[in-house]
C-alpha cells in the first residue's frame, strides 16, 4: 500500500489534512504521487502546484516537501501545502 499525507499549514498551525491511499498494483511510484496530489488538491479546492527544482530535491531526499505561494499560480490563503509519503510497500 502507498499512502501520502497532505497538510495545509498557516501560522504554524495545521489547518487541514488528509491521507490518500493507493493500493493499485503495477503503477509506478511517480504516478501514485501525482495522482494522490491531484486528489488532495481536489479535496482542498486548490490548483495543482508547480514542482520547482527545490521542491523536487526536497522530496527526493526526504519523501516530504512543501508547496508555498511560489508553487501556485493562484493566490493561496495559507502558508504552505506539505505532502509526505507515510507508507510505501517495497516494490
Amino acid at each position: 500500500m502507498f499512502r501520502l499525507w497532505g497538510k495545509i499549514w498557516k501560522k504554524n498551525h495545521l489547518i487541514r489534512d488528509m491521507v490518500v491511499c493507493d493500493e493499485r498494483a503495477g503503477v509506478n511510484r511517480t504516478r501514485k504521487i501525482y495522482d494522490a496530489l491531484d486528489k488532495i488538491c481536489l479535496e482542498f479546492d486548490l490548483s495543482r502546484p508547480i514542482w520547482l527544482e527545490v521542491t523536487v530535491n526536497d522530496f527526493l531526499k526526504t519523501d516530504k516537501t512543501r508547496f508555498n505561494k511560489d508553487n501556485f499560480i493562484d493566490d493561496i490563503e495559507f502558508d504552505y501545502l506539505e505532502i509526505q509519503v507515510i507508507e510505501e510497500d517495497d516494490m
